[in-house]
């Protein structure tokens, strides 16, 4: 009796050694991809400021900064209105502060007006 349980308690660690290795490897390969997926983004990111940088004067990148805190969607999209204009090559010179206010009042929605009003008791 005691050879056939100690056969069977070798099988069984055999199998969970097994699946340990295997849940590892799994494991390792999900932490490459995510380190892969990681540093391509910081990739992608860092081409994205380095043409904000070329294009956009020092006044206008901090104005770009700024709105960015504020309404990171607004500031998202007129980063990537700006990069495929410098794409297409349809920028001409560096953007300067009055030109991007003038692209962020055409882009960025109308102000909403609010009115409060008090009532006496």
């Amino acid at each position: 009796m005691a050879h056939g349980e100690d056969a069977e308690l070798n099988e069984l660690r055999r199998r969970r050694m097994r699946q340990i290795q295997e849940m590892q490897q799994s494991e390792s390969s999900n932490a490459q991809a995510y380190a892969a997926q990681e540093a391509e983004m910081a990739r992608r990111e860092s081409e994205r400021s380095e043409i904000l940088r070329r294009i956009l004067t020092t006044e206008a990148r901090e104005r770009l900064g700024r709105i960015r805190l504020a309404k990171p969607d607004v500031a998202a999209s007129v980063e990537q209105q700006l990069i495929a204009l410098a794409a297409s090559g349809r920028i001409q010179r560096q953007i300067d502060d009055t030109t991007l206010r003038s692209l962020l009042e055409r882009i960025a929605p109308e102000r909403r007006e609010i009115t409060i009003t008090r009532r006496e008791r």
